[in-house]
């Protein structure tokens, strides 16, 4: 069972601003010729849509991991993760940020968690997720990080 997984798809309206390769396709084709300019707004918008959707990174915590987009990192090597939202969240992103963090974060998804780095090797002090649903994705990496009850009875 996935303690919890979120892909970060594109906001809606980066979807309809992308639109606008559609009169910039057709102003720059039209002269030549209308119906390829039409073809080539349509083409070019599909394509950028899709890489909005198909480059959506997933953020998921599962099997002792924590993985945002490419990277991943053990459980057993983070510190106990703090969820912002609002100003705190701008803050986090802007005037609190450490340039050697590592970041993950979206400018159409305001929420973060900052998850701190325990391991003394690695250069990086934290990581910074921008996220729908902070509090879950906090409260899913410290419920992973605990042992099983099960395990610890015996």
């Amino acid at each position: 069972m996935t303690p919890y997984r979120e892909r970060l798809w594109p906001a809606p309206w980066m979807l309809i601003a992308t639109a606008l390769v559609i009169p910039a396709s057709l102003l720059v084709l039209a002269p030549i010729s209308f119906p390829a300019g039409v073809v080539t707004a349509l083409v070019l918008y599909g394509g950028c849509v899709a890489l909005l959707v198909l480059g959506a990174p997933t953020i998921e915590v599962r099997d002792g991991m924590l993985r945002a987009g490419r990277a991943s990192i053990p459980l057993s090597e983070i510190g106990e993760p703090s969820a912002f939202t609002g100003e705190e969240a701008s803050l986090e992103r802007g005037q609190r940020l450490d340039v050697r963090a590592w970041l993950l974060i979206r400018g159409s998804i305001d929420p973060v968690v900052t998850v701190p780095i325990t391991d003394p090797a690695d250069p990086t002090p934290y990581w910074l997720l921008s996220t729908r649903r902070p509090r879950e994705l906090a409260a899913a990496i410290v419920r992973s990080q605990r042992p099983d009850d099960a395990q610890v009875g015996r």
